[in-house]
This record gives structure tokens, C-alpha cells and sequence, in this order.
């Protein structure tokens, strides 16, 4: 419980994402005095650094299949039905922002930038009551949480301040791009204080391989185009989808492998190790390709063969010298390493690097609101939770939707703490 000379504020929100900044949006409309705290000097960082390359908020698909990209359906689904992408385009359109569908079938804003939206947003959430406190880094909790108010450590320009409220809406997003504040460090003390979590992971990631130094040289950071990428499992699932990658210096990256990277990366946990596939040529099948090769190359050397009979050439020749050399000087099947060139993997890039992550708090000890069951009062919103999906618009539709389901479950909690004849203050 606070100390008597602790004000008691009814809302507290610790971080100013989208699924932060959404949660204060419900708590605002229903008349709720609400606070928000972030690190950063201002908010939305890492939602203006998406918007870099083009905003993408969220997907077209039938909503059916929208529900089956995420890790955990059954639960994000619950958060998607309250916040679809058909709200969320509404949701734009009155903030004034259009929106269009890309050919890939992905929505963006139509002047394709975040910073328009984030300002008609934070006018708005100003205008509504929401006040927000930049370079406030929540640092723990004065004590473990408890049935009432719960009291918490705040580093301010200031100093040290102890901050109560009634309810408090968890949304610090999760521990990659930490330069832009999501930084991973609210984990040990969420742990601490008896919040069920678990450890995070990196999510939409590259991974590491040891090119040789040639490959290097001629295309580090050439784009791996028109392939399709396969990833067989343990369990029996098979991955298997046509898109771009990246050869980077660290290993492989891209679309495509951000795309497959929750499938590499738990049968890396699994078996140490995951063993990906590449067909150079999906627009062919193995038995045209093998009649295409099928005419002896004679004298010509072996690249050129490959260059005039099927059109192989550029990083997707050098790729299958890199990974098919041993092979390719046995005599094996050519036209069967083209379509099923194999590449073992080992480990992800680093967290900080990743698009996301996953892990954080716990699923299971959340209730349909999104608050902890062990702790009433502390909601929980945004990349914190443990749940990940693929980039396309998937992860900040779910993170904007889980900050409207906290909101919204925390103005329920605040009027039945009052109607039980409860203070705030």
C-alpha cells in the first residue's frame, strides 16, 4: 500500500507506444484521469522508425487467416475482434490519415510516413486530458504489488520519484531496437516482483552463417530475389514460401526469412541446429529444369552452362557455389540442388537487432483483459506480452488492439473498484 503522503493518480500507463498511447485513448474517452510515462524524450520512437521505410499498420486478409499468423491465435484473436483492420483504418481515417492497400495487400497510410498520424494522434490524446511525461524511466516497484494501489520507482530529470496509482497499464515494449526504448530491462524486475514471465527472444531476425570471403566481396548486402525458402521440422511442419532475402555479412536476413525466422529459431532451440532450403528456380519444376540441363555443357565452363541454359546468375549462382560446391564436384544431381539447395543454420542475430520479439509476460496468468491474475490492478499491453508475428502490418495491429483491450479492461476495473465504495485518491 502507498504511504499516506504518496498522491494516489487513478491511471498509470509506463510507456508511450502504440499499444501505450491506445490504452490511454480508452481511459481519456471514458473521463479518466490518465498518465503516461516513457523514457525517451519523446513518444512513439520505434513507431516513427517503422514509418521510415513506408508505414505499414496493418493487412487486408480475411480475417480468418489474419488470426493465424500470430503464435498464440486463440488469445491475440480475442484482441483482434476489438480491434480489426477495419478499425483501424476507421481509427486512422479520423484522425484525419487515409489509408491504401499495396499490391502485396498490405495497408499503409496514403502519404506512406508515420510522423502525420503520430502528431494528429498526440494532439488529439492532449485534447482529450492525457498527459505525457517524457524522460520518466519506470526503474521497479517500491514494493511487491498488492491488492490496492500499487507504488513504483521513477527516474525523472528531477531525480528519483515515487509515483501511485490505482491501475497501471504495463506497454514498454520488448528488448529489441533498445536505442529507441525498448530495451528489455523491466523484465528482471517484473520477474522479481512475482509477474510469471519468460525469457526474450528475438523475433523477425536474421541469422548467422560464415560466408567465405569471396561470396563477401562480390555480395554482401545483394538481395536474394525470386526464390523460395523451405523449412522442414521435427514435429512435421513445413515452411515453405517464394519472396526476397538478403545475403548480409553476418548470414542471411530479409522478407523471407523474417518470415520463416519462429520456425528456424525454435528448431535451432530444439536440436541446436536447423537445416533451411533454397530453390534457386521456383518457377520451374525439377523435371524442366532437368531437361534443361539435360543437353551436355561440352567444354563450357559450368557457370556460363548454368547462365544460358536456365538463366542462373549473380547471387543466386554464388549462392550455390557457396552452399552446393562439395557437392556439385561429386557429381551430384545439379538440377536437384538447384531446386533443394540445403543451408544449416545455428543461431540468431543478436535481440537488439531483431524486428520484435517474443516472450515477456505470460499469456496464461492475464485474464480476458489483460490483467494479471496474480495481481489485480497491472495490465499489461504491446510487445511485452509473449506473443510475436510476422512483419506485414501483423504486429502493430495487435499491439494497437491489446492496448484497447487493457484500456478498456482498466476502465472496467476503476469503475468497480469505485462502485465498491473505493478511492482513488
Amino acid at each position: 500500500m502507498p504511504h499516506q503522503d504518496i498522491n494516489v493518480i487513478p491511471a498509470l500507463i509506463i510507456g508511450a507506444g502504440p499499444a501505450g498511447l491506445m490504452a490511454a485513448e480508452q481511459l481519456a474517452v471514458a473521463g479518466i484521469p490518465v498518465r503516461v510515462i516513457d523514457a525517451m524524450p519523446s513518444p512513439g520512437r520505434k513507431f516513427l522508425r517503422a514509418g521510415i521505410g513506408g508505414l505499414n499498420l496493418t493487412h487486408s486478409e480475411d480475417s480468418a487467416a489474419f488470426i493465424e499468423r500470430y503464435s498464440q491465435p486463440e488469445k491475440v484473436g480475442g484482441w483482434l475482434r476489438a480491434f480489426d483492420a477495419t478499425a483501424l483504418r476507421q481509427w486512422a481515417r479520423e484522425l484525419g490519415i487515409d489509408t491504401f492497400v499495396g499490391s502485396s495487400g498490405r495497408v499503409f497510410p496514403t502519404g506512406l510516413k508515420a510522423a502525420p498520424l503520430l502528431r494528429a494522434w498526440l494532439q488529439r490524446l492532449r485534447q482529450q486530458g492525457v498527459v505525457i511525461l517524457p524522460r520518466q524511466r519506470w526503474l521497479g516497484f517500491v514494493a511487491a504489488p498488492s491488492s490496492g494501489h500499487s507504488v513504483h520507482l521513477v527516474d525523472t530529470v528531477a531525480g528519483q520519484q515515487q509515483v501511485a496509482a490505482t491501475v497501471v497499464i504495463f506497454a514498454m515494449g520488448g528488448g529489441s531496437w533498445a536505442r529507441l526504448g525498448s530495451d528489455g530491462k523491466w523484465l528482471s524486475r517484473l520477474i522479481e516482483a512475482g509477474v510469471p514471465c519468460t525469457a526474450l527472444k528475438p523475433a523477425n531476425c536474421g541469422f548467422n552463417y560464415a560466408w567465405s570471403g569471396k561470396l563477401l566481396a562480390a555480395h554482401v548486402g545483394s538481395p536474394l530475389k525470386n526464390v523460395t525458402l523451405t523449412v522442414p521440422t521435427a514435429t512435421g511442419f513445413v515452411f515453405s514460401r517464394k519472396g526476397e532475402a538478403l545475403i548480409s555479412r553476418h548470414g542471411v536476413q530479409g522478407s523471407l526469412v523474417y518470415a520463416a525466422s519462429r520456425v528456424i529459431r525454435n528448431e535451432i532451440e530444439r536440436h541446436g541446429k536447423a537445416a533451411i532450403f533454397w530453390d534457386l528456380l521456383p518457377d520451374q519444376a525439377l523435371d524442366q529444369v532437368r531437361a534443361a540441363l539435360s543437353v551436355p555443357r561440352g567444354k563450357e565452363s559450368l557457370s556460363n552452362w548454368l547462365r544460358k541454359r536456365i538463366g542462373l546468375e549473380g547471387v543466386r549462382l554464388a549462392l550455390f557455389y557457396e552452399l552446393g560446391g562439395v557437392a556439385i564436384k561429386d557429381g551430384a544431381d545439379v538440377a536437384g540442388l538447384l531446386k533443394h539447395l540445403p543451408q544449416i543454420l545455428h543461431s540468431a542475430r543478436p535481440l537488439d537487432e531483431a524486428i520484435s520479439t517474443a516472450g515477456g509476460v505470460l499469456l496464461q496468468d492475464l485474464d480476458e483483459h489483460l490483467m494479471s491474475a496474480a495481481f489485480p490492478g497491472l495490465f499489461f499491453a504491446g510487445e511485452m506480452l509473449d506473443w510475436e508475428a510476422p512483419t506485414g502490418g501483423y504486429l502493430l495491429n495487435a499491439c494497437l488492439a491489446s492496448g484497447k483491450v487493457a484500456g478498456q479492461g482498466a476502465v472496467e476495473y476503476l469503475r468497480a473498484w469505485s462502485a465498491s465504495g473505493h478511492s482513488s485518491d
